[in-house]
């Protein structure tokens, strides 16, 4: 019997898909090269679905003989494994950008006289249309708890944007360049402060700060970071992040620092206090006992750079932290000049137990997420954009009211009211 290969993402099955494993089977024996989330990810959106998940649904489908991972788009590698007599596809990539892909495949099976068969792709059906329909119905707390994890697995680096509310929490959701777009949303103490006219001293409490997630929950689907300062008493920290974490929170960042907060960025540290190493592993330790799921995540950020400690007390923390259970490591630094990043990055490296390592490049911010990826940063948190770019345009747009005694020059600063009702629609 000959062998068919089909490759396939298989997130959300329609009869699209059925039809061309039926098609498939009139072949010979049908081997299904599932693309990973990682080989997804590389070019869309992670998928609703695991691969694990999607496993299960495309070997129970009648017709598939086998299901093997295609860890990339590249079907070439697993050709060359697998060797099969045919491959099958939908004629829709005769055009576009897949065109160039079908001629490789064709090349390809000619080495041991395989074929393509194209099978004329079924009207009306869209996985991407259907992932959007999915998106206006929204997600549910489990789903969006474990898609952090997910996405450090499957990228080679997860893109935080910051959100204070439901406005900015929709634009972090839909703004996409080519294929790129935010992973996930990072809920800053500073620009959530700041977007309530409050200072940033930890007067925000923990009502409020749920109050703003349920906002931005309504509206995203994507995963949230919670900035938690330095997440307050032990006995307070255990309840706090076990009520994120039934909200749909995947993780919580907090601080190694103690006393009256104040924000890491001024220049003056005079009156900033480091907390013990012991202390702080302690507060790791006893919060990750009160977790009811294994999705969510607590990173601790390390401030030693802040407040001129050097590389080996952070290196010793880093070390400390993740004995004691830390999820994940942030390095802060607000250093113009990334060297005590590089130089902490080339030490971690090193470490035998290594956990997802985070970076905020609020001031070293001509580095590029390239650059990121080389040095082993797993994920970049953009953390107060959206709120500093809006305050100054809509100063521009008071003072030109004021200025012109109307609203008419204002206009060329201000979203015409037809694109906000398409923002928010009304259905």
């Amino acid at each position: 019997m000959s062998d068919v290969y089909v490759g396939m993402c298989a997130d959300l099955i329609h009869h699209g898909h059925l039809n061309i494993i039926k098609e498939a089977r009139n072949y010979g024996y049908v081997i299904v090269g599932l693309l990973t989330d990682s080989a997804i990810a590389s070019y869309k959106r992670l998928p609703a679905l695991s691969y694990k998940e999607r496993k299960v649904v495309v070997e129970n489908i009648v017709g598939v003989g086998r299901v093997v991972p295609q860890e990339t788009l590249d079907y070439i590698p697993n050709l060359e494994k697998y060797k099969p007599d045919f491959v099958v596809h939908g004629d829709d990539w005769k055009e576009g950008v897949q065109k160039q892909v079908r001629q490789s495949v064709i090349d390809k099976l000619g080495e041991w006289g395989g074929m393509v068969v194209d099978v004329p792709y079924t009207k009306g059906v869209s996985s991407t249309k259907l992932h959007n329909h999915l998106k206006e119905i929204g997600t549910t707390p489990d789903v969006r708890r474990k898609m952090l994890k997910r996405l450090i697995e499957s990228k080679p680096i997860v893109r935080v944007l910051e959100a204070h509310n439901g406005l900015t929490g929709l634009i972090v959701e839909k703004t996409k360049v080519g294929n790129d777009e935010f992973d996930a949303m990072w809920l800053s103490s500073l620009t959530h402060s700041a977007s309530k006219g409050k200072p940033d001293n930890q007067y925000v409490d923990i009502t409020t700060v749920s109050q703003t997630l349920g906002e931005i929950f309504d509206v995203t689907t994507k995963p949230m970071i919670v900035d938690l300062d330095n997440g307050g008493m032990i006995e307070h920290f255990k309840f706090t992040i076990r009520t994120l974490e039934r909200m749909g929170v995947s993780s919580v960042i907090i601080e190694d620092k103690i006393g009256s907060k104040r924000n890491s960025l001024f220049d003056d540290t005079s009156n900033q206090i480091q907390d013990k190493p012991s202390e702080f592993a302690n507060k790791i330790l006893e919060g990750k006992k009160s977790l009811v799921t294994k999705d969510f995540m607590i990173i601790a950020r390390i401030e030693s750079f802040i407040l001129g400690k050097g590389v080996v007390d952070a290196i010793d923390r880093a070390y400390l932290y993740i004995d004691n259970g830390a999820d994940g490591i942030m390095i802060h630094s607000k250093s113009e000049d990334v060297s005590e990043i590089l130089s902490f990055c080339e030490h971690y490296k090193k470490f035998k137990k290594k956990v997802p390592l985070v970076v905020v490049p609020s001031t070293y911010n001509r580095v590029v997420e390239k650059q990121l990826i080389d040095i082993g940063v797993d994920v970049v948190i953009y953390a107060n954009h959206l709120l500093r770019s809006s305050y100054p345009a809509m100063v521009r747009t008071a003072e030109s009211i004021l200025k012109n005694k109307r609203c008419y020059e204002a206009n060329e600063n201000c979203l015409p009211i037809k694109k906000v009702l398409e923002l928010i629609p009304n259905d």
